[in-house]
């Protein structure tokens, strides 16, 4: 398949691109407006193949996306691009309804006038893949059951409103025009490339460092974690073979509260660098909890699992090593972001 993806420098999408160039034969067409976040170092060796293409361009933008659609013609479309941070959309939630919304209603226009368009085969196998989070669905209380596919929206964000709007557009585009789309939602993700304002970046960068390492309340808010190539993998096989109009909940069932996760990462810290000066542990600084902060997030990924015939392949240990090798290996790229490479730099505290 051609697919058209956007958000391919950020840190999911830029994993869906080295995953396909990868392991797939696909091509992959990347759309991305390079905000802050965006890395073209994340595309590892698919910056060179030509398989891959960049376009730099905002998704917003539906003139330049309907340009984009008639020249490269793709097969499918996976949609990652959007503004992420929780923290920064309390701040400033104006650039998250310009891009989460407006982004993905202008994307929707545009690919339905190109699929429109399409005949015979090409038209039936079409898809519109909109990639989300878990956040649309709220938060939950310690004996509720983790949330599926069918469970009601309730955002409590001005970062997971935009994305459940989103979520909502999707749907009523496939429902209304027949446009083939469906949706995936994930938990939180971790692993290479991640920017440094996410809890598990910021605290590994904050642990190699000797800074004090910041945590949310009394770090009880738990977050259900995904290994980022394991999420690429269930979000390429999604492409592969979801149906249209269906959703699918991508989970790895490791939940950890935010305390536990900046625990392992000073264990792991401790074991492949030791401080001289002593366990980690003793960095650990408690602050002001966010405003809004939802307590828990977990997904029964059952339906996914069994519908694209994956599961996730790392535990939590086994990607929380992997993660922090890669930060101790990989120094000089989050060294120019602390130094303020990127325009806009605001490292925040925990996910």
């Amino acid at each position: 398949m051609r697919i058209l993806l956007t958000g391919g420098c950020g840190f999911i999408g830029s994993a869906v691109v080295r995953h396909l160039i990868r392991s797939t034969r696909h091509s992959v067409v990347n759309v991305d407006r390079m905000t802050y976040a965006a890395s073209e170092d994340a595309l590892e060796e698919a910056l060179g193949d030509p398989r891959h293409t960049l376009v730099k361009a905002d998704v917003a933008d539906l003139p330049t996306m309907q340009a984009i659609f008639s020249q490269h013609r793709p097969d499918a479309v996976m949609h990652l691009a959007a503004e992420s941070h929780v923290d920064r959309s309390i701040d400033g939630p104006a650039v998250f309804i310009q891009t989460n919304v407006v982004g993905t209603f202008s994307l929707l226009e545009a690919a339905r006038g190109y699929w429109s368009g399409l005949e015979g085969a090409a038209k039936t196998a079409f898809r519109f893949h909109h990639i989300s989070t878990d956040e649309v669905f709220g938060a939950l209380d310690v004996d509720d059951p983790p949330f599926t596919e069918t469970t009601p929206y309730d955002p409590r964000s001005p970062y997971s409103a935009s994305k459940a709007a989103s979520d909502h557009l999707v749907r009523a585009w496939h429902h209304t025009y027949g446009l083939p789309a469906f949706v995936t939602n994930t938990t939180n993700n971790y692993g290479f490339w991640h920017f440094p304002e996410k809890l598990i970046p910021l605290v590994t960068i904050n642990a190699i460092e000797g800074r004090d390492l910041p945590v949310y309340g009394d770090g009880s808010n738990v977050r259900d974690w995904l290994f980022v190539e394991d999420h690429a993998a269930a979000l390429v096989r999604a492409v592969e073979n979801g149906e249209p109009g269906e959703t699918y909940a991508i989970g790895a069932r490791q939940p950890r509260s935010n305390l536990q996760v900046v625990q392992a990462i000073c264990r792991t810290l401790d074991e492949l660098r030791p401080d001289p000066a002593g366990p980690r542990e003793r960095l650990i600084r408690y602050v002001s909890d966010r405003p809004g902060h939802d307590w828990r997030y977990e997904i029964d990924a059952s339906h996914a699992e069994q519908a694209l015939g994956w599961t996730a392949q790392h535990d939590f240990e086994t990607g929380i090593r992997r993660t922090v090798q890669w930060y101790l290996d990989h120094q000089d790229w989050w060294e120019a972001i602390r130094s303020g490479r990127y325009t806009g730099q605001r490292l925040g505290t925990a996910a």
